[in-house]
């Protein structure tokens, strides 16, 4: 029952079989009906026009015995109960009887049976229940045999209807089988059934962002590769360096400008790792999170390398606020704009760091009234800052302002973005206090 073809098959011709056996029933139970009439008509006509007549004179030719039509039997009684009487000696009816109609039991089955009282006499009419189904059965029959024999062709006519309907579906997985896994142009919806073409188009959508996720993709490795040449290309000039070194102190030279080209190739491969893990965990483990805990644990994380630059990093505000994310995700974000921080910043500077509920961005017609608050991440040092002009293009990958110190991957704030987008949050770059430095603002929609 895997196969839609097979389903509807199987419902169409079921649904016609289920309604050709109730009309059947309905038909046997109106020609039973008609019958009954018909019968208890003959029965009671019958009856009385035997009443008036002396027995001899209207039984012989009134009643032919053994009619296969009718099949009546006929008992006549004395007023004090003798049988004088009896058309069928075989029939088994009832000693007494009813006036009028009345259905009697016997060892021969049931008997329709009508009675009536003449002046010396009372007159039994009696038939068997079986001539009346006998006869209401071939009525059915013969109503029915047309439409058992249309019933093939019924059949027939289904499963090309069934294939017809179904045969833009079986062009359509044609399609889809023959296509090359490069080709991510959109399905052609023209000429496809209404209920298809959601399907359809659900496809195409999907195809354009498979599209949309391999060219950033392919943008992503480009870039890398690009990225990743220059300082493999400085280590290996600074090992040679090392190699051609004199003395002692040219030796420690290289070796201390080698030590910091590693760390720099380190700290770019981590940004790039972490830029392609966090693509492609969109959506995914989401739970609601203490974003003020997740900053403490950051910030806590991040005290040792700010203190080895005599930077004051801490918590200036944190009040309970929720989000809803991924918490590994929430944690690389908030390290990214603390370390940027912190690297950015001049020894004896400042980086603040602070996580609370924001006001309703605007009222819920509900019954609670207001709308529920998001959450905001703010951090704030006292570094060069980003000039205005320059505060759009530095979420792009690997993009630095011109004259920036110390050297880095320009993916921090990227990374930062990719993860905020994922999660419904917007990024804000704003002038630090006394418009001196930079403050980012990360807000959350309500958790």
């Amino acid at each position: 029952m895997t196969s839609l073809r097979t389903r509807l098959l199987v419902w169409l011709l079921g649904g016609v079989v289920l309604l050709g056996a109730a009309g059947a029933w309905i038909v046997y139970r109106n020609a039973l009906a008609e019958a009954d009439a018909f019968f208890d008509y003959h029965l009671r006509e019958t009856a009385l026009l035997l009443r008036d007549q002396p027995v001899q004179y209207m039984l012989g030719p009134a009643i032919p015995p053994g009619d296969a039509d009718y099949d009546f039997v006929v008992q006549v009684w004395s007023l004090d109960g003798i049988l004088v009487y009896l058309s069928r000696p075989h029939a088994v009816l009832p000693a007494i009887t009813t006036l009028g109609f009345s259905t009697a039991s016997t060892s021969e089955g049931r008997w329709r049976v009508y009675g009536v009282q003449a002046v010396t006499r009372v007159i039994q009419v009696a038939q068997p229940m079986r001539v009346r189904e006998r006869q209401a059965a071939d009525l059915a029959l013969r109503t029915l045999v047309p439409f058992a024999l249309l019933m093939p062709l019924l059949a027939i006519l289904i499963w090309f209807a069934v294939g017809h309907a179904l045969r833009p579906l079986q062009r359509l997985t044609q399609l889809v089988k023959t296509r090359k896994e490069t080709a991510l142009d959109p399905l052609p919806d023209a000429r496809l059934p209404t209920e298809v073409q959601p399907l359809v188009s659900a496809l195409n959508d999907l195809l354009q962002r498979l599209g949309a996720v391999l060219e950033r993709e392919r943008g992503f490795m480009a870039d890398a590769a690009h990225e990743l040449r220059t300082p493999l290309t400085a280590l290996h000039l600074q090992m040679s360096t090392l190699a051609r070194a004199g003395t002692e102190a040219e030796r420690a030279d290289a070796m201390a400008r080698l030590s910091a080209g590693v760390q720099r190739a380190i700290r770019l491969v981590e940004q790039l790792l972490a830029l392609a893990q966090q693509e492609p965990r969109v959506g995914s483990e989401r739970a609601k999170l203490r974003l003020d805990e997740l900053a403490r644990d950051v910030v806590a994380e991040m005290v040792p390398v700010a203190d080895a630059r005599h930077i004051d990093l801490g918590i200036c505000a944190s009040e309970p606020a929720t989000v809803l994310g991924d918490a590994q995700a929430l944690r690389t974000l908030i390290r990214n704009l603390v370390d940027n921080a912190v690297r950015y910043t001049p020894e004896g500077g400042t980086v603040d760091v602070s996580a609370m509920a924001s006001a309703p961005s605007q009222p819920i017609h509900a019954p609670g009234g207001v709308g529920q608050a998001g959450s905001l991440l703010r951090v704030v040092d006292s570094g060069p800052g980003i000039a205005e002009q320059e505060r759009s293009r530095v979420f792009d990958r690997f993009y630095r302002q011109p004259g920036t110190s110390p050297p880095g991957s320009g993916l921090g704030l990227a990374i930062v973005k990719s993860i905020a987008d994922a999660h419904g949050a917007s990024v804000a770059l704003n002038s630090g206090l006394a418009g001196r430095g930079l403050a980012v603002t990360v807000s959350f929609p309500p958790g």
